[in-house]
């Protein structure tokens, strides 16, 4: 039974429950198709614990490393891989088997004509983007030329975040943080309309506002696109919250999470329900961690106090 009051877990299953009961089956870019509902929202009090589903594990420093890949305004996966962080691996990989790659020319044709979604399909190929996306990250990781060219998922979350047209969000939110809290203006947006065409993959959270009462700081984000079963339980978490909190010497308050097109993947739909059946534990705690500026933070700097979920429930990524 769960003996921490936090709501994360059943938050989370009031929204899938809602999916399940009033999504719209829907065809998707992916290919994939999904169970899609507009519109909803789930609210968490930082005070009770930190937002991390119980009901299968999610590990605490992926999402680390890919917040910290935004805070440095980097842009190439080469930091994500080196910290073994594959969040990203399918948008890079996409971009070097369409434009530079020479080892098999089936599977390039393939790739361009049916896209990755593919190997959902077809199991030869498959098998061979198993093998050539091994190949890409060993290159990604061994070759600077390699990974300038084909680890760049062009102007994506970091670089709007610390250079939107020449704008620093991040620093110019942590200096209203702590000069001018009561601003209804702390929004820091990833949806450049200038630079979409040029992103590996749109921003999924778009943009988030910050709210500062008591000397708590609470945070709503907006998601466009919203992959509840793989992304989501990621992307509820206030890491960030609680950084900019000790960067302007602030409690954390609430986190509320916004959608646009919430959706099941097709393909996810056994696994949810098998997520659904799992009862709740208790939420873990965000261990203590330094005071420094937000982009020399090291994964190493944050862990999670008392964290044990249930068994990791494992999904394909749609691309």
């Amino acid at each position: 039974m769960q003996t921490n009051k936090n709501n994360v877990d059943t938050e989370y299953f009031s929204l899938v429950k809602t999916i399940l009961d009033k999504g719209t089956p829907s065809n998707d870019r992916t290919g994939v198709g999904t169970l899609s509902y507009f519109g909803p929202q789930m609210r968490f009090d930082l005070t009770k614990g930190f937002p991390q589903l119980t009901t299968k594990r999610v590990p605490f420093k992926l999402i680390v490393s890919e917040l910290l890949w935004f805070l440095k305004g980097s842009h190439n996966i080469k930091f994500l891989l080196e910290n073994n962080n594959h969040i990203w691996d399918e948008w890079g990989f996409e971009k070097w088997i369409k434009s530079g790659f020479n080892l098999n020319s089936e599977f390039k044709d393939q790739t361009i004509t049916h896209g990755l979604n593919y190997r959902f399909k077809n199991e030869e190929y498959s098998n061979n983007y198993n093998i050539f996306m091994e190949i890409y990250r060993e290159s990604i990781l061994t070759s600077h030329e390699f990974a300038n060219k084909y680890g760049d998922l062009g102007p994506v979350y970091g670089k709007q975040w610390r250079n939107f047209n020449g704008i620093d969000q991040i620093a110019n939110i942590i200096n209203e943080l702590k000069t001018n809290p009561t601003s209804r203006r702390m929004i820091v947006s990833a949806w450049n309309p200038e630079d979409i065409d040029d992103m590996a993959l749109p921003p999924c959270h778009t943009m988030f506002q910050l709210y500062v009462r008591d000397g708590k700081l609470s945070s709503k984000l907006y998601q466009r696109s919203g992959d509840i079963f793989l992304g989501v339980p990621f992307n509820i978490s206030p890491l960030l919250t609680h950084i900019l909190a000790k960067q302007a010497g602030l409690n954390v308050g609430e986190f509320i999470h916004t959608f646009g097109d919430a959706h099941i993947y097709t393909n996810h739909m056994t696994q949810i329900k098998e997520q659904l059946q799992r009862e709740p534990k208790d939420l873990p705690e965000l261990a203590d961690f330094p005071l420094k500026p937000v982009e020399e933070y090291d994964v190493s700097d944050f862990n999670l106090i008392g964290y044990d979920p249930h068994p990791a429930i494992k999904g394909d990524v749609a691309v």
